[in-house]
């Protein structure tokens, strides 16, 4: 399946052929109007594959818009656009559009503050050490000493970042692949070993058996030879291979018709070849591999043909490439089976980075199932102390119940009659409740 996505991966396919996008010309009498803002529409070219690619191609689309930018870019070339000569040109562009790009780098900074923000919030929960060089390679792409407006700076930093990351996109590609593969060939023996002898022996004849089935396939055609091309314009354009025309061809596969073999294009022509050694219903083929030959392929072809190193290939360079010894050279390519992604060495270095991360992994899970363990202490120590509380209240209230039930049973009408005080003669006062009355002796009498 070729990839559309491939397209845009270029950075200076962006940055060098915004022309390309649009290919109706701006007569002089439109350019003198001044285009109004609300008519500008989202951009629709792919995605690149960066994290700031919306940011890209926004500012491409609109700077394509302006009709002096448009006419610099006309005349520009690679060098202009990497030392920063087309940048300059910013400060003619109208004043509605740098209003617009003022607009995407507020909106693009916001982005990149709620991002770090959340990386920040990631790393602390997981007890991991925030990396604020790595944060701040978030902001290469901007000036974000400035976060409000959109000045020459912050384009030259945009172009410069997608220029390199761009560049480096095909290795950091490779480099996951090569992760794919071991980890692949990890997982695999890890199986064996938690196999019986007899399953082990069946599991690694069905292995080999796989690998040869997968290498007997018919001879893959050097990518940009004349064997490759002529067979896809035998079985693909249906043409007589003898009649083969390489300035046709070019403008046959030239399919958006701008005049360059982009890496979408040039990726289309290998299908025929990729054909012969994957097939998606096959267990024995792995369509990864098959997207990784791809991209080899098209490295290959890129590295021998686009001599000015554009990421393009023009017809001139074509037809260039058509007339060297090597274009009939009849060798077959070397597929992924016999080029391994990685030694042996390489594969138990990464055996042992898993390893060591599996073991910090383990130490991980342990202390926090000790930390488990202590809150599930504190927590019966705490439900304990609550079920104690409770019992006590409900002792308290039991109390309060039954002192609310005495206090019910005394009487609630008038008050009996007290009972007359004793009263001692020759006083007036009454004895205090209880105090008996004693004879007291009566002087003459006996």
């Amino acid at each position: 399946m070729v990839r559309r996505r491939a397209l845009a991966r270029c950075g200076l396919v962006l940055l060098s052929l915004w022309l390309c996008i649009h290919s109706v010309p701006i007569s002089v009498e439109k350019a003198k109007d001044k285009p109004e803002v609300e008519q500008l529409e989202p951009p629709q070219s792919a995605d690149t594959g960066l994290h700031y690619d919306r940011y890209l191609r926004e500012v491409i689309e609109y700077l394509e818009k302006d009709p002096h930018f448009r006419e610099k870019l006309k005349n520009a070339n690679m060098d202009d656009i990497k030392q920063g000569k087309l940048s300059k040109e910013l400060d003619f562009v109208q004043h509605n559009f740098r209003s617009k790009l003022d607009e995407l780098k507020r909106e693009e900074m916001n982005r990149l503050r709620l991002l770090i923000k959340a990386k920040h919030n990631l790393r602390e929960g997981n007890g991991n050490t925030l990396d604020h060089q790595a944060l701040l390679k978030q902001f290469e792409h901007l000036n974000h000493m400035n976060p409000h407006t959109f000045e020459v700076e912050d384009l030259d930093r945009l172009i410069q970042s997608a220029t390199k990351d761009l560049e480096n996109y095909d290795k950091e590609h490779h480099d996951e692949f090569k992760r794919y593969e071991m980890m692949k060939e990890h997982e695999r023996r890890e199986r064996l070993k938690t196999m019986s002898e007899e399953d082990r022996k069946k599991e690694e004849q069905h292995y080999e058996e796989m690998k040869k089935k997968h290498a007997n396939h018919p001879k893959v055609n050097h990518p940009g030879s004349e064997d490759q091309l002529k067979e896809v314009w035998q079985e693909s354009d249906g043409l007589d291979p003898e009649d083969f025309d390489p300035k046709t061809f070019f403008k046959m596969h030239d399919s958006n018709g701008d005049g360059f073999f982009d890496e979408s294009e040039l990726e289309a022509l290998f299908t025929k070849e990729l054909e012969k050694v994957y097939n998606p219903e096959n267990e024995e083929d792995d369509m990864v591999e098959m997207e990784e030959e791809r991209l080899r392929m098209r490295e290959h072809v890129m590295n021998e043909v686009d001599t000015n190193k554009d990421r393009l290939v023009s017809m001139s360079e074509f037809i260039a490439a058509t007339k060297k010894v090597e274009f009939h050279e009849k060798d077959e390519w070397g597929t992924l089976d016999q080029n391994p992604a990685y030694t042996e060495e390489e594969l138990r270095e990464y055996e042992r980075q898993i390893a060591n991360e599996e073991d910090d992994i383990n130490a991980k899970t342990a202390e926090l199932q000790k930390q488990r363990e202590e809150l599930e202490r504190k927590q019966e120590e705490l439900d304990t102390q609550k079920s104690g509380l409770k019992q006590a209240m409900e002792e308290m209230e039991k109390i309060k119940a039954q002192s609310l039930k005495a206090e019910a049973k005394q009487p609630r009408g008038p008050m009996a009659e007290a009972e007359p005080a004793p009263v001692v003669p020759g006083n007036a006062q009454p004895l205090p409740p209880g105090h008996q009355q004693q004879d007291v002796p009566v002087p003459g009498h006996s």
